[in-house]
Formats: C-alpha cells, structure tokens, sequence
C-alpha cells in the first residue's frame, strides 16, 4: 500500500506455504484480500510476492500469469517487490542452510531469478520500479578455505552480470526499471556493510566494468553506473542489528560508495540480556525457539569484533557467560519483549526516524516468516497477525 508519497508498504507472503503454484494462489485467496480489508479499504494494496521456483515455473509468463495479473487487478492488489531468496519449500520441512540452494554459482539460480523479473515486468503497475531480493551469493560454510570462497564470488558475480545485461535489456524494451537487492545475513558470504562494500570494489565492479563494455560497447562510466542501478542491498534491519550496525552508519555507508538500497525488510531479531545474578531462566527462555526449519544463528558482539554462532543449538548447549546475543529468529515486530527475552525493535524505530528525513528506498517489506514455528504462547491468528504488524508500522510512522 502507498504509505506516503515516497514509500510503498507491504509484507512478504513468504509467510504462507507456497511450495507449487496452486498452493501459493490458495493462500493468497485465502488471506490477501482480508489483509487489505483490515488496513486499507480506500486504496490499493501492494504486495511482497514469494514464488518458490516450481510455482514460478508453473505460473509461467503466458496465459495463467496474465489470469493472475487480472486476479490481482479485481481485487485491487499490486506486486511491487517480490522474495526471490529461498528457491524451493519454505514452510512445512528443514530449510536451516539449504535455504541458500541453489545459490549464485550455479545457472539454476540464474534462470529462476531472470524468470522471476519476467513475471515482475508484467505484475508491475505503470509508472513504478520493482525489486527482488536474493541470497548473498553463497553460505560460508560451503566453502572450505580462501580459494573456494574466491572461486564462489567469481562464478557467483558472472552470473549477477548476466542479471545486469537482463535487467538493461528489459528496461531498454520496456522503460521499465527493476534491481536485485542484494540481502546479507549472518553466515552468508556476504554478513554486513563491510562485506557489501568490499564485494562490489573487489570482485563486481572489477568484473562487471570490462565485461559490460565489450557487451553493450560503452564506457567504462557507464558501465559502472549499470551496476550500481541494477545491483543493489535489501536492508534486511533484523540482519543488520545482528551484525551490530546502526542503520545512521549503515546507509552513508552505502551511500559514500554509490550503492542503493534497493528494498527494506521490516524485521527483528531475538535480543537476549543477560541476567547478572542467574541465567537459568534466560536459557530456558530462549530454548523455547529453538526449532528445527530455520536457522537461527546467534551473534555477540565481543572485543570490538561480532562473533557469529552457526545456529541455537550450538549456544544453548556451551551456555557461555555473555552479556548480549543476538538470534536471527524473526520475531513480531509489534513486540519488544517476550518474557525473559526482548528483540530489536528498537532497530526497526531507527530506521523509520532515519527514513522520514532520507528516503533511501521506496520499497518496505514486512518478513515475519516464522509465525508456523514461534513458541506456542506466541502463536495468533496469521491474518491477525499480520494485520496487527502492518498496523504497528504504520502508526509508528505517522
């Protein structure tokens, strides 16, 4: 939905099963009109679309894509920003890293992704830009040492470039902009700011300069400017609160390099404090998250440096003194405490104080998939629920 003249709000159906086309439009009939209904009855309502690679294989760019579009139109829903990170089954089955399969290096994320914008360009409505969001190339641990991981980036970034000639040819047909948001989280090969910045003077503009001007015969300044417009950063704020970052520092970050935020995703992580006196009803606390779909790495901030813990099990197990982790486990964003625990909605406030004077994306997307696997105490109605966050943000921001 149109938040203000410069933002579009919407949240990611992610959220809902969608391991097949049919399941995905089920789901989709089922909550997105009474979702709009509850936050916005004089407007149209945009939408964070998810389409795992078989339901966007079988949705297709011809008849039943064009069946959707009118769908969406009757109903007075829009797809600006769609979910283009995890490939296949999300809800229902163990994700935990495979969520990142297939990743950059190989041609099936390639083709799923290109896919992906071509169904984009028809959802879109006239006149405005769309995004999707994608994994950071790889996870770390794939790669066994610096040889691996550089041979990852490398293929990782050819294969970005092809989405770069994509995206130039579509606009060039079309007058259509759309970028690929680039979304660091914990354990990806791209964690925070740092690694966004030294990806793209290491490895993307390096590569992507000479390759695009012997593809599109141009300059090198125009060749550089392609990259920045078509790659991008999703600011994932539940990711960036894990790495540390105050959104402030973050993006003049981003912006001193010349690198756009292409989309926000409006999300908190499990913030845990400890207690000085005893632990144990921290510890019991934060078990109650722990689940076996997602991974929920766990970060600390230590010595001046961000130490990150491949998933809960393995913190729960050593129960370490600490005095403030971090747990990538997305949490309601409309709660700032659950019992012993808090999160960092606190982030989230930042980023709407910083938004308000410096507009630096348009698109912002509510992603609070773990509504299926939070603590039973936790566990509402999922239309309610996402109502409630929608609402939240919206008041927050007024």
């Amino acid at each position: 939905m149109k938040l203000t003249e410069n933002f579009q709000l919407t949240y990611c159906t992610n959220v809902h099963p969608g391991s097949d086309w049919a399941t995905t439009f089920q789901t989709l009939e089922e909550h997105v009109p009474v979702i709009k209904k509850r936050v916005t009855d004089t407007s149209d309502f945009g939408l964070g679309l998810r389409l795992s690679n078989k339901a966007s294989q079988e949705l297709g760019t011809a008849k039943r894509l064009q069946e959707f579009k009118k769908w969406l139109d009757d109903k007075g829903v829009y797809v600006f920003t769609m979910n283009g990170f995890p490939y296949g089954n999300f809800h229902n089955e163990r994700v935990k890293d495979d969520v990142h399969t297939p990743d950059w290096t190989t041609k099936e994320r390639l083709e799923y992704t290109k896919r992906l914008f071509d169904q984009l360009l028809v959802l879109l409505p006239e006149g405005m830009n769309g995004g999707i969001s994608t994994s950071p190339i790889s996870y770390k641990y794939w790669h066994k040492d610096e040889t691996a991981t550089k041979l990852a980036f490398k293929k990782g970034t050819e294969h970005l470039l092809q989405v770069v000639l994509h995206l130039q040819e579509l606009e060039e047909k079309s007058g259509v902009y759309m970028h690929l948001d680039l979304e660091p989280e914990p354990d990806g090969l791209l964690e925070n700011s740092d690694e966004v910045l030294s990806y793209f003077n290491e490895y993307l503009v390096p590569m992507g300069v000479p390759f695009l001007m012997d593809e599109l015969e141009t300059s090198e300044r125009e060749a550089k400017a392609l990259i920045h417009r078509y790659i991008t950063v999703c600011y994932d704020i539940c990711h960036f609160s894990l790495a540390y970052e105050e959104p402030e520092d973050t993006f003049s970050k981003f912006k001193n390099a010349g690198i756009q935020i292409g989309k926000i995703q409006v999300s908190a992580a499990l913030k845990i404090i400890s207690n000085k006196e005893n632990n144990d009803s921290v510890w019991e606390a934060l078990s109650q998250f722990d689940e076996p779909v997602y991974l929920h790495q766990v970060t600390e901030f230590k010595d001046g440096k961000v130490t990150t813990y491949s998933d809960l099990p393995e913190v729960l197990k050593a129960k370490n003194p600490f005095e403030e982790l971090r747990a990538h486990f997305h949490v309601p964003i409309f709660l700032e405490q659950f019992g012993e625990l808090y999160s960092t909605q606190d982030h989230i406030l930042k980023v709407i104080d910083f938004i308000k004077e410096n507009p630096v994306s348009e698109h912002l997307e509510i992603e609070t998939y773990t509504w299926d696997v939070l603590p039973q105490a936790l566990k509402r109605d999922l239309t309610e629920s996402v109502v409630r966050e929608l609402n939240w943000f919206k008041d927050k921001f007024d």
